[in-house]
């Protein structure tokens, strides 16, 4: 009977750890263009806009 509450509480533990997910968003920044564009020392916002992202060929 102890090995059966064993496994149960196994595969419980298992269930409850595998259900955690992490979510990503690809793509959003944290931060603003112009801040980003502060912080590097650029002269323009402009490559770190969302739509200029494609131009660079970073595939995340």
């Amino acid at each position: 009977m102890k090995s059966i509450s064993k496994i149960v509480g196994v595969v419980f533990a298992v269930l409850v750890f595998s259900s955690c997910s992490v979510h990503r968003n690809a793509g959003k920044s944290a931060t603003a263009p112009g801040q980003v564009k502060k912080i590097t020392g650029a002269k323009s916002a402009k490559a770190y806009a969302p739509g200029q992202q494609k131009k660079k060929g970073n595939k995340h």
